[in-house]
């Protein structure tokens, strides 16, 4: 490829981006408490919204007691000489009877039952909570990441914009004999690899976009999300201190384990109440003309639990408390090592960040801005030029990569101990 073809290339990728900027992202970019917001509400936080409706329906489901049982019936039909004549309900001589049976539970089933219902319901709303935590956790993530990938295709634009200059200036030398074909080929080739990291950033930028979309479920299309620039403060104070365990046990999903356990120790509890067995009291009233017409009976029933003692209820309900309370510690554990990891995360990409925007980028951006300049005068070669301009790239790619762990850290910390919305550590950086 000619240096006016990689010229031409590069003027359309310019004309054509900032075309699309103007005619297709919003006139409000998305800020990151918007993000936040819609992360609460996507469909996957409403999906566990439906499963906390339906565990407080168990609870109305639980709380009830046996319903009465109503029964009827005709006895006494004599086949072979027949009940006389006349109306069947008044006048044949047939036993009539209606009756009511009702069961008394006994060892307070229906207490427990209830209590591990609303045990249950505990759980399935601290999982709701928990989802809204990992929702807005992928949120933040996605919304640092897209803010990333924009200012990294501005910073690969204005490179790749310093390349085609460069390459337009060293045609015009090696058309007025001042430069060699070598060192031509070689910005060439600089220009060329300028406009394919341009086609790369803006590909990563797109895909961001879509990934953030999946997320929030924002209004918009995929291809309109621009993210705000807001970018966290660097002078956030460090976090020395030991994690303390409320941060661990008022996460949402150590809650939930711990419900969890509470249901299945009222579920124990419920089993061994199996063994006081349910009594139904029954009452009927019986019309038997000839006999007397007004009879009432009463009746009681219970099941005679001899021979087993409903030992596999409890030995099943036994070992499910056992691994409730195996499942809370394990919970807990890595709720524990969890915070400690983002603690730990959010002091070195603190310092890392700081490192980059107060000393390692200004001292690159001086040593590119002296090397263009020695360049111009004939100081230093093409070499050191190109050398230098690398090293600015890469310097940059890796300071923003610096800065976008470090907004992820500070808000993925600020989210899992609820210590302060991540809007309030953030701000719109100028």
């Amino acid at each position: 490829m000619s240096i006016r073809q990689i010229l031409c290339v590069a003027g359309l990728v310019l004309t054509v981006l900032p075309t699309w900027s103007q005619t297709s992202s919003p006139a409000n970019p998305l800020s990151l408490s918007q993000a936040l917001q819609a992360a609460r509400d996507n469909l996957e936080v409403a999906m566990a919204r439906q499963a906390v409706a339906s565990a407080r329906a168990d609870i109305v489901s639980a709380d009830r007691a046996p319903f009465p049982a109503l029964s009827a019936g005709i006895s006494g039909w004599d086949l072979q000489n027949g009940n006389g004549d006349g109306n069947v309900l008044t006048e044949k001589r047939l036993d009539k009877a209606i009756g009511l049976d009702w069961t008394w539970e006994r060892g307070n089933k229906r207490a427990l039952r209830t209590q591990g219902a609303k045990r249950t319901a505990e759980a399935a709303q601290a999982d709701l909570d928990e989802a809204r935590t990992q929702q807005q956790l992928a949120a933040l993530s996605s919304f640092f990441d897209l803010l990333g990938a924009q200012e990294r295709s501005a910073e690969v634009a204005q490179i790749e914009h310093s390349a085609t200059s460069l390459a337009r200036s060293a045609t015009t030398r090696l058309n007025a004999g001042d430069l060699s074909a070598q060192d031509v080929a070689r910005i060439e080739i600089e220009a060329r690899r300028a406009a394919s990291d341009l086609q790369q950033a803006e590909l990563e930028r797109q895909r961001q976009a879509l990934s953030l979309w999946q997320v929030t479920g924002i209004g918009l299309a995929p291809e309109q999300l621009i993210a705000s620039n807001d970018w966290p403060l660097l002078d956030t104070p460090p976090l020395s201190t030991p994690v303390h365990e409320s941060l661990v046990d008022t996460r949402p999903d150590v809650l939930a384990a711990r419900a969890r356990l509470q249901a299945a120790q009222s579920a124990l509890e419920f089993a061994n109440a199996q063994k006081s067995a349910d009594v139904t009291w029954g009452a009927s009233y019986d019309h038997l003309p000839g006999t007397s017409t007004a009879l009432l009976a009463l009746r009681m029933s219970m099941p005679l639990q001899t021979s087993y003692r409903f030992e596999g209820e409890i030995a099943r309900a036994a070992a499910q408390l056992t691994q409730a309370e195996q499942l809370l510690e394990k919970t807990r554990r890595l709720a524990k090592l969890e915070l400690q990891r983002l603690q730990r995360e959010v002091q070195t990409a603190a310092m890392r960040a700081k490192s980059y925007q107060q000393d390692i980028l200004p001292r690159a951006r001086l040593v590119s801005a002296g090397a263009e300049l020695a360049y111009n005068k004939g100081a230093i070669g093409l070499t050191d030029l190109l050398d230098a301009r690398r090293t600015l790239r890469a310097t940059l790619l890796d300071a923003l990569a610096a800065r976008t762990d470090y907004a992820k850290a500070i808000g993925a910390w600020q989210l899992r101990t609820q210590t302060a919305g991540p809007q309030q550590a953030f701000a719109k950086q100028p």
